[in-house]
């Protein structure tokens, strides 16, 4: 055992990120990979994702290889897809142990999402050192089967021993890109970049890659308010959303206020000219808010597994950091709501200042941190 662990510390490190499907997933994994990378430059970094799924094209791109497993989610609901779910569970698992036996690495990070199951799983099966990195308040089903068995689990909140070993946990909050919360000084940078007045006051809506249709049509409800106001709009509307969107605005004269995008590539601008943001409350999201100090007001989804955008929002929500309004209130309550704060600069400072206290901005080397004590 002791020959078999020298020659273990004696080669580069190889580390193995299993997980993804989602932004939420997927960004933190790179994270980690990457400080990984800076800690331990000659490093053997590997992917395993699910086929299919957003990882298979995002990893690639941030430079990493990544293996996919033929692997899905079971719905709650009957489906004919769920008939397929135990021949895709045991192809992945079996899958899963090759591509481990085959790499042979120190340690397993999984970060969620249908692939890092059988990933983790295999692992402690094969005693390879298994790290958890849960981004919500409330837990996936994965990541509580395979607490028991991880050497360690990295959490963004507190009071996570509801769920997982106490005595495993460890508080380093999500990982995050750097190039999205660096903010500093870019405020009058911004306003040109999305072509608004830097001397007007800016809601950013953000309601994640796709768009958010209840947060688009509550802002297509009370869209004239923007009329009476100096208030100006970025709104990410998602490539769904966005002919409806240019159509409003075209129909209201408020082409100079209001500025519709599929997509927001430069997010480090657009949070640097937001006074309040709308946004939806997955935990990247909300990690991100927190750093770059905002007040925000939340629109969970509420189709979230186990409704968990609705808790990570109102963790928030306790401690005056941030205002909640229900998906099915938007087109009454959300502008009303985002207007009349905007109008008390008081309550921006006291939100501003309270979301700041749960940033985290070393997580990501807080996590190899952990992950050099396993080696």
């Amino acid at each position: 055992m002791e020959t078999t662990q020298n020659s273990k510390l004696q080669r580069a490190p190889r580390l193995i990120v299993s997980g993804g499907g989602t932004g939420g997933h997927i960004f933190p994994a790179i994270a980690i990979a990457d400080a990984f990378k800076r800690r331990h430059p000659d490093a053997e970094i590997l992917f395993v994702g699910a086929k299919g799924r957003m990882e298979m094209e995002r990893v690639p791109q941030a430079g990493y290889p990544i293996e996919g497993l033929w692997i899905s989610g079971f719905k709650r609901e009957l489906t004919l897809d769920n008939l397929s779910f135990p021949f895709k569970l045991i192809s992945s698992l079996y899958k899963a142990k090759q591509i481990l036996k085959r790499f042979q690495p120190d340690i397993v990070v999984g970060v969620g999402g249908f692939a890092s199951g059988p990933t983790m799983r295999k692992a402690t099966e094969l005693g390879i050192p298994v790290v958890i990195q849960e981004q919500n308040s409330f837990p996936g089903v994965t990541n509580k089967i395979v607490a028991p068995k991880a050497a360690k689990i990295c959490v963004a909140y507190e009071n996570m021993d509801r769920w997982f070993p106490s005595d495993k946990i460890v508080l380093t909050g999500n990982p995050l890109r750097n190039n999205v919360v660096s903010i500093e000084g870019k405020h009058d940078e911004g306003a040109r970049f999305f072509g608004l007045d830097p001397e007007k006051p800016v809601i950013l809506l953000v309601g994640g890659s796709q768009g958010a249709l209840g947060i688009n049509k509550g802002i297509s409800a009370k869209l004239a308010m923007f009329k009476d106001t100096d208030c100006q709009l970025i709104w990410q509307t998602g490539k769904h959303y966005i002919d409806q969107a240019q159509q409003e605005i075209k129909e209201l004269g408020l082409e100079e206020k209001v500025k519709p995008v599929v997509f927001i590539d430069r997010m480090d601008l657009a949070y640097a000219s937001a006074d309040v943001v709308i946004s939806r409350a997955g935990a990247m999201s909300i990690s991100e808010l927190s750093l770059v100090g905002k007040a925000v007001v939340f629109v969970p989804l509420p189709t979230a597994a186990e409704d968990h955008q609705t808790k990570n929002a109102q963790s928030l929500v306790d401690k005056d950091a941030a205002i909640l309004v229900k998906n099915d209130e938007t087109s009454e309550k959300l502008l009303p709501t985002v207007f009349e704060l905007l109008n008390n600069k008081e309550r921006i400072k006291t939100m501003q200042d309270n979301i700041a206290k749960f940033a985290r901005p070393n997580a990501a080397e807080d996590i190899v941190n952990e992950l050099d004590k396993l080696l």
